[in-house]
């Protein structure tokens, strides 16, 4: 579905008299299979925005290839612009006057469907969506998630072959956030095909089959999603609960332990070398700790990992 060889964008600053360039993607390589549902990771300024302006049509390479579907992105943008579904966030690309309905009817215009199919697939989505209530209400009352639910229509309206997300969840709360993961999945079970550029690790090792990082407008690595720990070699994930407020103490003096951190759910999460990980258990059996599991690196350890202190520019 996507096919993108060499790709490459550069932009022109400063001044006249000191001309400057920034490459924001240097020979960018990324192929995505119909039906798949990838993840597009990495830091601000890695070159993911750049690339989902190319995939969208919206700006043009100076270098290489994008091809979408078949369609390459410059040479047939209309078409490439008829396969695809863009969800932005936050009020970009709505018209916050206008009521969920009348978004929904301009952008199926915009597609060039006609009338009838137009008012079918908007009162669909509404119901869908769960914007029944709020249909007939102007977009700039609702909450974040309502409006992205709102944008998420907007991208289904033309009945797209692939979906492409930016930052759909940024600035969302946690209900919000786990609503719309719940839309996703359904349209992933459908066998849409979507791109999703994001800084949430979580929503990506939860939504996306393969996910690829982008640094300095290159692809560092793309990997199966419940694959990507093995690049991290011989780490390892131990996780524990417990009420004494010692043991992580206990732990991270035991040789291989890199690190104990407490995570959003109130586990105790263990960085270790895999042939450290009999002794930290064995450590937290012998203190009584019953919830105990051992799981392979999270996709969060690899972005950091391969980031390293860049991860704080998230």
């Amino acid at each position: 579905m996507i096919e993108v060889e060499d790709l490459c964008r550069v932009y022109e600053t400063g001044t006249r008299r000191n001309p400057k360039q920034v490459r924001a993607l240097d020979r960018m390589r990324l192929h995505v299979p119909e039906g798949e549902t990838h993840g597009l990771l990495g830091p601000n300024g890695a070159g993911k925005t750049t690339l989902v302006k190319i995939l969208s049509t919206v700006l043009t390479p100076t270098g290489g290839h994008a091809r979408v579907d078949g369609a390459d992105v410059v040479r047939a943008p209309k078409q490439v612009r008829a396969t695809i579904g863009l969800v932005l966030g936050g009020d970009r690309g709505l018209y916050t006057r206008l009521s969920a309905r009348q978004n929904l009817r301009f952008w199926g215009a915009a597609a060039r469907l006609d009338r009838r199919t137009v008012q079918r697939r908007a009162d669909e989505l509404i119901e869908r969506l769960g914007l029944g209530e709020w249909a007939d209400q102007p977009v700039e009352r609702f909450s974040r998630g309502m409006k992205q639910r709102v944008h998420l229509a907007r991208g289904l309206i033309g009945d797209p072959r692939l979906l492409i997300l930016d930052e759909p969840t940024a600035g969302m709360d946690p209900v919000a956030c786990r609503e719309f993961r719940t839309l996703v999945r359904s349209l992933r079970a459908q066998g849409t095909t979507m791109l999703i550029a994001t800084h949430d690790m979580v929503e990506a090792e939860q939504l996306c089959e393969r996910v690829t990082l982008v640094d300095h407008g290159r692809a560092v690595f793309c990997e199966n999603t419940r694959e990507v720990g093995r690049l991290l070699g011989g780490d390892a994930r131990v996780e524990f609960v417990d009420d004494d407020l010692s043991l992580p103490d206990l732990v991270r003096g035991l040789p291989g332990v890199s690190a104990v951190d407490l995570d959003d759910e109130g586990r105790w999460v263990v960085a270790a070398k895999r042939d450290a990980v009999p002794a930290v258990m064995g450590l937290l059996a012998e203190k009584g700790v019953r919830d105990i599991a051992s799981r392979p690196p999270t996709l969060e350890q690899v972005y950091v990992r391969y980031m390293g202190s860049r991860g704080l520019q998230l």
